[in-house]
């Protein structure tokens, strides 16, 4: 997988149940509030993931049941 930068990080004052973990990049996370302002979510089989950022778009838009499955 590519080494790109991650520019948007859930902070330390984000509750938990607003924090989503990105299935492009195992251990990134992003306040599901800035995914949403930011476009980087999508819908897959009737469930929304958030990506930590634009370069993970097009990897999940690929293969989008690689992971959701991950």
């Amino acid at each position: 997988m590519s080494d790109h930068q991650h520019s948007h990080h859930a902070g330390p004052d984000t509750a938990a149940e607003d924090i989503a973990n990105c299935p492009v990049m195992p251990g990134s996370t992003i306040a599901k509030a800035e995914a949403e302002e930011d476009g980087l979510v999508r819908d897959h089989d009737g469930t929304r993931y958030y990506l930590c950022c634009a370069e993970c778009l097009p990897m999940f838009d690929a293969d989008p049941a690689r992971y959701a499955n991950a």
